[in-house]
């Protein structure tokens, strides 16, 4: 189809095709095809003129609302231009060009150069692309993200836009692809350049002279000045050289500054560059230019007089680690096609010459095509796109290429991790309130994302400072030659101190209106310095400021509104954990802290970005134009840089505006603006790892390297040496950017807490739980929570409300821990009920001594989940529910819940012991081991000493059979193998005993030997039983019980005389030996009745004061019933009263005390007794164990009145009235004298044989026989000696030690005989210890003593026969009446 091509437009301008081109020729074509598809594929080379003159030819087919896409916005400016140009128009109007943040166009546009993000960004707001008519895709061969992604769009929207034209545009790069992407679009071929290129390979080496030599490899600056020396001998013509960045453009440029080139000017080409510095490239020149570019130069841009291109073969390629999730910006090889683009720029104006810094084989080794950027890139942008345009499922969206799944499954997480994805929908993304929103900004969704965040929690005005800086390249320069200097301007805004220190000169300074820069650095230098030390030793509370104004507290405080911390904030963080919030402190590693000196209140690198703002803002301010570029260069700030970061600021302030996010007034706190900045960079934090490495480095003498940080997804990274937190790595940081070099490194990073992640990325926190148990102080289950990001632990033991994570296990938490443990401090009624039921359950156990009774306790916890209600998970929920419970019995346990009705014999274990008149309380324990097993007999101790020991050995009657069987088997074994089965035998002799008469005041082993006796014939004696042997539970324990009560610990602030006392009587002690109790408890029982007496005691009396003292009486100690016994106690210097536990107590106390009342009442004969005793008299009784013969003398007195008071009287016990002691008084003071000076007489002849016996001994040689006579000497005659030895055995006593004398004489004639009876005297001696160990504290009862002096004259009989016993005696006679007294006892 003929179409013709219109040559004006409506609003004037020209159309026309330069014929130079060599797509003029191909014009008419082009405009047919245009016109009889919808999609047409342009394929030319480059020089072809296809970019500047399609657009034209679509202007002459009458389109009239051309997008016309380029990939950078430098070449969307400068192809915007040049057709403006050559259509003699003025910018703007019919022709404009939009990239991102700047629109010059008009309603009136026909033609708009945009980059491909604008018009992609277009499609958020116009679906169908209305607002054009037709649009050019150019460049497409360079498969950027955006340009795969707008190809596969328009396959989609060319069916539902019938009057839509595409135009793809390409050099001669796999155009079949595209055309097949379109169902065969027509391709039209355009030829390229007119002039050949010479391509020439000059790898970067030296050949050697001798090619034995090995060959030395050469930098790429030298390589470059090699070249343009090559190069400059051709001839004349400007020079293109591709380099892979910016560093590399300076290091080219200074080495060929250094060559000196004549008549040559040097120029940098980069997107970074302002608009007027892009400009001088294509302005017009004299003698040779040399262009450093980086490759914005290899497409689209054709820049004129070129016609020699160096091409060192590598370019920064943009690539998306999916292990690290980090996207990569390396240099690497460039593809075959790229290299050719490279060499397509010379050769336009005349032929070309291209130098390749790297040899052929190389070229042929390189891939064909460069990887589209689809391949190797995240998808998170167009991901957003197409969800915001609803373009369902991304697996069915018609990609050039298909992206390989774990891209695109990158890109979800990343969104996902944003907050931009609902759940659930990930094949089909649906957005969330967040993610429409950042749809809206055309930036970066991590960037967006943190703007939302800023405006949300009322930072926005820093947030919005931040990401400007952030989306450019850092304004801070670092000269590697003056990079100490550097960092000491820049080390100015590492916190507030050092700012206003710096802000505070520079104001006091006049220097800086003259701009005398040099003068300022110094001062500045030395005093930021100082302050930035300050600060780091002594970290202040900061807060972002304006100009130089401190900031007061309470307008920080007033800046936000009280909501702005929580509004928005995920439910599951509101609720989960409002209960056991830890501090930094309770961080997965306690023993790093990181302190604020180390970045979390100066903020790290990012809010140094902030200071630096300000800090920009007022010197803009204080000068001028020309002062203040002298003053960025002398402090090393890239004012280009500046000028672009003040522009990205005002354009994202516009998009803030337009979006309606409110900026805030004042400024705000630098935790609110990290954690709006974490929100962007979740998957950017890092731990700090221990420093193991760094300790073993230094003891190796190795110089340790940085610290490494464990970061997201097991990746790990190091801060960036120039950070301000290098020196100092806090534990847990994030990174605006994770740049993988040599290692990964982390640029622009700032301390943040655990907390701050929660806030933002509670939805991305894996969390586990451990140890849910049940926790009585807040009356709930808990656990403890262990909380992961990306695999970098924030905490580990955070302790949680576990009834908000599982309710149903914390239900059963709940009833089992509170309810059926009783682990729960509650005071309802039905509590205290079941507790009671539940230990009188446990009770009836102890005492059958049966476990299994009782129902165990999933019964209980059976009982309590059948009555509460499933949504019960705690103390709290409970009480609310039963405070509206109706039937307060509903929870209530009995007994027959407990145990089967019947299961135990109640009356065979009987809750009292009674004897005679008392019923002792009893106590059952079924704990084998402890020392408590089996009854424990419950004793006041007012009634210890009534309590006889018999009826105790009878055992209960439930235990009784077990307690005769145990006895049975315990016998000797001729008796036990005639009593055989011993259950069978034990059972008959209780049946024996209940039918004729059991006299349980007897022992029980009297009766059963009885019973067996009657039942088998066999004889069965005291000593063959063996109750010690009896397992524990079958001997009664005794627990003494002081029935007076204990003051309660409950009152310690209560004064002692107020305190209340206990009803509990308090447990004194406990043994199964009955009679060792009442030993060792004597005198404390005798304090207890004596004040439980309730009548008033006397003390100290000289004279009868006691009026009748009775012989018992009844007390009443602590609601016990018992019997005390008065009596007098002797107090040495005056006589007292006192109330016994028994008879035999009482009456020994008071015959002491009758006789010391006698003392002190009667007139003394001593003196009367010295002056008639003879002198050999006196002579031996300075030779006694007393003190002094004053005190012999009066222990005689004490013998003389004891011995006189027991004759005159039936027993000084029965002295009782003042009458009957006067009566006896009389007596004693007739017959004083004399028998004193008789005892006296005899003490003389005692002590005089005492001396004598004791210097045989010294004649003896040592050994045992001396070693028993010593001893014997000992406990006859020592201190107290007269009255302790009562009549007759004193007369005997001279008796005693001559036979010592006359047994040392006949050891030396047969100590063999000596020896034989001396054993048989010990062991009587043995017996004779063990039965006073027996006895009650104090002086040993008569028949006790009676037994030591039968043992005396068993000595004389064995020792010293010729001196004649006074009684019979012999071993058989002693232990008679040792078994006598353990009778009577």
């Amino acid at each position: 189809m003929a179409v013709t091509l219109r040559n004006t437009l409506p609003d004037g301008g020209t159309i026309d095709f330069p014929p130079d081109l060599p797509i003029s020729e191909h014009a008419d074509e082009i405009a047919e095809a245009i016109a009889s598809h919808q999609v047409v594929v342009v394929a030319g080379e480059t020089g072809s003129g296809k970019t500047t003159q399609l657009p034209k030819i679509c202007l002459g087919l009458g389109r009239t609302r051309i997008a016309h896409t380029q990939p950078r916005r430098i070449a969307a400016r400068t192809v915007a231009e040049r057709v403006a140009d050559e259509m003699d128009v003025e910018l703007g109007n019919q022709v404009g060009y939009q990239v991102r943040f700047t629109r010059h166009t008009t309603s009136d546009t026909a033609l708009t150069v945009m980059t491909d993000g604008v018009l992609l960004a277009q499609i958020s707001h116009d679906r169908d692309l209305r607002a054009w008519d037709t649009i050019i895709i150019d460049e497409a061969h360079e498969r950027s993200l955006n340009i795969d992604f707008l190809l596969g769009y328009l396959k989609q929207l060319l069916s539902r836009r019938d009057d839509l034209k595409v135009i793809i545009t390409s050099a001669t790069i796999d155009t079949a692809r595209f055309s097949a992407h379109f169902d065969d679009a027509p391709i039209i071929e355009v030829s390229g350049r007119t002039y050949p290129v010479e391509v020439r390979y000059r790898p970067l080496e030296t050949q050697p002279d001798d090619p034995d030599e090995p060959v030395e490899a050469i930098d790429q600056p030298t390589g470059i000045c090699r070249a343009v020396t090559e190069l400059s001998r051709e001839g004349a013509g400007d020079i293109l050289v591709f380099l892979a960045g910016e560093r590399e453009i300076r290091d080219a440029a200074d080495a060929l500054a250094d060559l000196a080139l004549a008549n040559t000017e040097i120029l940098p080409l980069y997107a970074r560059l302002s608009a007027a510095q892009q400009h001088r490239v294509f302005t017009a020149h004299q003698g040779r230019r040399i262009v450093l570019a980086t490759n914005v130069a290899e497409t689209s841009l054709t820049v004129p007089g070129i016609r020699y291109v160096i091409d060192p073969g590598t370019a920064r390629i943009s690539r998306y680690s999916s292990r690290t999730k980090v996207q990569r910006l390396p240099i690497e090889p460039i593809s075959q096609a790229s290299a050719n683009q490279r060499a397509g720029r010379c050769g336009r104006v005349a032929p070309g010459i291209c130098i390749r810094l790297y040899s052929e084989q190389d070229f042929q080794t390189r891939p064909e095509f460069t990887e589209p950027e689809i391949l190797r890139t995240n998808l998170a942008s167009v991901i957003l796109q197409m969800a915001q345009a609803r373009l369902g499922a991304i697996n069915d969206f018609p990609f050039v290429e298909t992206p390989d799944r774990s891209q695109i499954n990158d890109g979800l997480r990343l969104l996902d991790e944003l907050g931009a994805l609902r759940s659930g929908h990930h094949d089909t993304p649906r957005l969330t309130r967040v993610g429409h929103q950042l749809a809206q900004i055309p930036i970066d969704p991590r960037m967006g994302r943190m703007i939302l965040e800023g405006a949300r929690r009322g930072c926005l005005r820093e947030i919005l400072i931040i990401v400007s800086a952030l989306s450019i390249p850092d304004v801070r320069e670092r000269p590697s030659d003056k990079r100490d200097e550097a960092d000491g301007f820049h080390r100015r805004f590492t916190s507030e101190v050092a700012l206003q220190t710096t802000l505070s000169a520079v104001d006091r300074s006049d220097d800086h209106r003259s701009g005398d820069w040099s003068t300022i650095r110094q001062r500045e230098t030395a005093q930021a310095a100082v302050a930035a030390t300050d600060a780091a030793g002594q970290p202040l509370r900061h807060t972002v400021h304006t100009g130089t104004r401190p900031v007061k507290p309470a307008q920080r405080a007033n800046s936000r509104g009280k909501n702005h911390r929580d509004a928005g904030r995920d439910q599951h963080t509101q609720g989960q954990h409002t209960q056991g919030q830890r501090t930094r402190g309770q961080h997965i590693r306690s023993g790093e802290s990181t302190s604020p000196s180390q970045g979390i209140d100066d903020g790290g690198d990012i809010m140094s970005i902030v200071r630096l703002w300000h800090y920009l803002r007022h010197q803009r301010k204080a000068m001028g134009s020309s002062a203040f570029r002298r003053m960025c260069r002398a402090e090393y700030l890239s004012y280009l840089r500046i000028r672009e970061w003040q522009d990205l600021h005002s354009q994202l302030k516009r998009i803030a505006k337009d979006l309606k996010l409110r900026r805030n007034d004042e400024p705000a706190e630098v935790e609110d603006i990290l954690t709006a900045l974490l929100s962007g960079l979740l998957s950017h934090i890092g731990l700090l790892k221990t420093s193991e490495t760094r300790t073993s480095a230094r003891r190796r003498g190795a110089r340790p390297g940085p610290r490494e940080y464990l970061g997201t997804r097991g990746s790990n990274f190091a801060i960036n040496p120039g950070s301000v937190l290098a020196k100092h790595p806090p534990e847990l940081v994030m990174a605006v950017e994770l740049v993988e070099t040599s290692r990964l490194w982390a640029r622009n990073v700032a301390a943040i807490r655990p907390e701050w992640v929660e806030q933002v990325g509670s939805h991305l926190l894996k969390r586990s739980f451990s140890e849910p148990h049940w926790a009585a102080s807040s009356a709930s289950v808990v656990a403890n929570e262990r909380a992961t990001l990306y695999g970098v632990p924030l905490w580990t033991d955070r302790r949680v409300n576990y009834g908000r994570i599982d309710a149903q296990v914390a239900r059963q938490i709940f009833i089992r821990s509170a309810l059926v443990e009783r682990d729960w401090r509650a005071r309802h009624d039905f509590l205290r009920n079941n507790d009671a039921v539940v230990a009188q359950a446990q009770e009836l156990e102890d005492r059958s001594r049966q476990r299994g009774l009782m129902a165990d306790d999933q019964a209980l916890y059976d009982h309590y989940d059948q009555r509460i209600p499933s949504d019960i998970v705690s103390g709290s929920q409970f009480n609310a529910w039963w405070r509206r419970q109706d039937d307060k019995h509903l929870l209530d346990l009995t007994v027959d819940d407990l145990i089967e009705p019947g299961a135990v014999a109640v009356d065979q274990f009987p809750d009292t012991w009674q004897v005679g008149d008392l019923d002792l309380p009893v106590r059952y324990v079924f704990e084998p081991g402890s020392g408590h097993d089996g009854v424990t007999v419950q004793i006041p101790l007012a009634l210890l000493g009534q309590v006889p020991r018999e009826p105790f050995t009878w055992q209960v009657p439930g235990l009784r059979q077990e307690l005769a069987t145990e006895l049975v088997r315990g016998l000797p074994k001729q008796i036990r193998t005639q009593l055989v089965p011993a259950p069978d035998r034990a059972r008959a002799a209780l049946l024996w005993l209940a039918d004729n008469g059991a006299d349980h005041t007897k022992d029980f082993t009297c009766e059963l030997a009885r019973a067996l006796t009657a039942l088998t014939g066999v004889t069965i004696k005291d000593s063959d039983w063996h109750p010690e042997n009896l397992s524990s539970h079958l001997r009664v324990g005794f627990e003494v019980l002081d029935g007076s009560g204990h003051r309660t610990a409950a009152s310690k602030n209560v004064k002692k005389s107020q305190r209340p006392r206990t009803s509990q009587p308090r447990k004194m002690a406990h043994s199964e030996d009955l009679g060792q109790l009442q030993v060792d408890l004597a005198p404390k029982v005798a304090k207890t009745l004596t004040k439980a007496a309730r009548t008033k005691q006397i003390h100290g009396a000289t004279s009868w004061q006691f009026g009748a003292v009775p012989s018992h009486v009844d007390v009443r100690r602590a609601g016990v019933d018992a019997v005390g016994y008065p009596c007098l106690v002797d107090e040495r210097d005056g006589v007292g009263t006192a109330v016994k536990e028994t008879r035999t107590a009482a009456d020994q106390s008071h015959g002491q005390g009758v006789v010391r009342l006698l003392m002190l009442c009667l007139p003394d004969p001593t003196k009367w007794v010295v002056a008639h005793m003879s002198n050999a008299t006196k002579l031996s009784l300075a030779d006694s164990p007393y003190p002094s013969v004053p005190d012999l003398l009066t222990d005689c007195r004490l013998k003389t009145v004891d011995s006189l008071a027991r004759k005159h009287s039936d027993g000084i016990a029965t002295i009782r009235d003042e009458k009957a002691f006067d009566s006896l008084a009389l007596q004693v003071r007739q017959d004083q004298a004399e028998r004193m000076a008789k005892v006296v007489e005899e003490t003389s002849r005692i002590l005089q044989s005492h001396a004598g016996a004791r210097r045989a001994l010294l004649s003896l040689p040592d050994g045992a026989a001396r070693a028993d006579m010593t001893s014997q000497l000992d406990d006859l005659v020592f201190c107290n000696f007269v009255s302790a030895t009562p009549d007759p055995w004193f007369g005997y006593m001279s008796r005693w030690m001559d036979a010592v004398v006359v047994r040392a004489e006949s050891l030396l004639l047969n100590p063999g005989r000596d020896a034989t009876q001396m054993d048989e005297i010990d062991v009587l001696l043995g017996e004779y210890d063990e039965l006073c160990a027996e006895q009650p504290a104090g002086r040993l009862p008569a028949q006790v003593e009676e037994v030591g002096f039968m043992i005396e004259e068993l000595r004389v009989q064995y020792f010293a026969q010729r001196l004649r016993t006074h009684i019979p005696v012999s071993p058989k006679r002693i232990r008679q009446a040792i078994g006598q007294v353990r009778s009577q006892s």
